[in-house]
């Protein structure tokens, strides 16, 4: 349920890897590669405002897991979210608000997927895109390390990117390009959750986003 909240935007750049093969069926909205996706989802907000309050550079990760399509209805996810520490009181209550979807916008529809709440903390958090989408990565010490490099092959043009063009499961909403990569590193182990994947290669794609609400 939205609770009352100042009008708000947020956009920036998207990421995650996850447990499944690439190309990730989840973004299609098909069932996961081995029924099961365990995923980093990482976002960076270059540019955002609720009410007065700036969330330009702000950083936020979760940890989610689900079994079956969760799109079809078949599943709901547990996440654990991690909130950027270096906000200030003000953008930690916009990021929570934000981040539970109780402001509504695209992230109330995503709350809707969630079944069980692992919690939410203010960690460091360190989020890196190549401009040229080359590469992208986050962070947090001692918890999680995720990276990724552009998926290419050799029927893919020097400097061009691997997309997919409003894909029906985008993570971040309608009407998206994905730039699709492969996990370079993916290496989970917190409190709320941990992953144990053993190889590398796993499926990973970049979606820039822009939010609106309530």
């Amino acid at each position: 349920m939205v609770s009352e909240s100042p009008n708000w935007t947020a956009s920036g750049d998207w990421f995650d890897v996850c447990s499944c093969s690439v190309p990730c069926p989840c973004i299609f909205a098909q069932a996961p590669t081995n029924g099961e996706c365990e995923g980093v989802l990482a976002y960076h907000l270059n540019n955002g405002m609720y009410g007065e309050t700036p969330l330009n550079g702000l950083n936020v990760l979760a940890l989610s897991y689900f079994k079956g399509n969760i799109w079809a209805g078949e599943a709901k996810a547990s996440i654990a979210f991690f909130l950027d520490e270096r906000a200030d009181q003000q953008q930690r209550h916009a990021l929570q608000m934000i981040f539970t979807g109780k402001a509504g916008g695209f992230m109330a529809n995503f709350a809707k997927l969630i079944g069980e709440d692992r919690g939410m903390s203010f960690v460091p958090i360190k989020f890196e895109v190549a401009a040229d989408l080359a590469t992208w990565s986050a962070t947090i010490p001692g918890k999680v390390t995720v990276a990724a490099e552009a998926l290419t092959g050799p029927m893919t043009p020097p400097g061009k990117r691997v997309q997919t063009i409003n894909a029906p499961g985008s993570e971040v909403g309608p009407g998206t390009i994905a730039t699709w990569g492969v996990a370079t590193s993916d290496e989970v182990n917190a409190p709320e959750m941990r992953f144990s994947w053993k190889r590398k290669g796993n499926s990973s794609k970049h979606i820039p986003f822009n939010w609106s609400g309530p």
